[in-house]
């Protein structure tokens, strides 16, 4: 089972997102202050580290910097009340893999991390995904059409790489639910077709195809 070591001091949170984690199907265990997340991150016991910058004995940032000169390349998303832009640039300078300022949705924290931990399971695992003109680098999570660059909020970069994981496959509502979104299918909910708008709106109406009454599929523009 995927493991995933969360850092956050304030038990509210640290509930919040244990039982969200769990309920997506990963194992957790919680730290609450820095001196224990080094511990247990250089542990290599652990598939990803969500780290609070705020911490008791010693803060994210330092935890993230004595992580990577030791050279550990586990995946961090960091969070933190902070979101100066100055806070954002410290954190992914400093070798963090992603940034959330609080507060976020939960959803928005499983796409990311289901985004970080795809590319580091095995060896050799792909990180440009590319089909018919379309292409989404998924370590610097830069997306193109035919050349132009395309700007995708997080839950929009976590849609078109199911698609493009799955070309000419038609995903059921249900799939594309489970997958990005994490939780389960309810029948009222639009908000599938409400993102696919969106991505028609950025990458060109013709290259996401409605099945009717099933699902969406991405196909080559013809």
């Amino acid at each position: 089972m995927t493991t995933i070591l969360i850092a956050e001091d304030e038990e509210r949170i640290a509930r919040f997102m244990e039982k969200g984690l769990r309920s997506a199907g990963y194992g957790t265990h919680v730290v609450t202050d820095g001196v224990s997340a080094l511990e247990h991150a250089a542990s290599g016991d652990y598939d990803l580290l969500v780290l609070d910058v705020g911490l008791p004995r010693m803060d994210g940032f330092m935890v993230l910097k004595v992580l990577r000169s030791m050279d550990h390349h586990l995946p961090i998303v960091m969070c933190t009340a902070r979101d100066a832009v100055e806070d954002t640039v410290a954190g992914l300078e400093g070798g963090a893999d992603d940034y959330l300022a609080k507060p976020f949705r939960f959803e928005e924290l499983l796409a990311r991390i289901r985004t970080r931990l795809r590319p580091a399971q095995g060896t050799g695992a792909t990180t440009v995904l590319e089909h018919g003109g379309l292409r989404l680098d998924l370590t610097t999570r830069l997306a193109s059409v035919d050349g132009r660059d395309v700007q995708l909020s997080a839950r929009e970069f976590a849609l078109l790489r199911e698609f493009l994981e799955h070309p000419q496959q038609v995903l059921s509502r249900e799939q594309l639910l489970s997958r990005v979104w994490g939780y389960d299918f309810d029948g009222s909910s639009n908000v599938v077709d409400v993102y696919v708008r969106y991505l028609r709106g950025k990458l060109g109406a013709e290259r996401l195809a409605t099945v009717r009454g099933v699902g969406y599929r991405l196909v080559t523009p013809g």
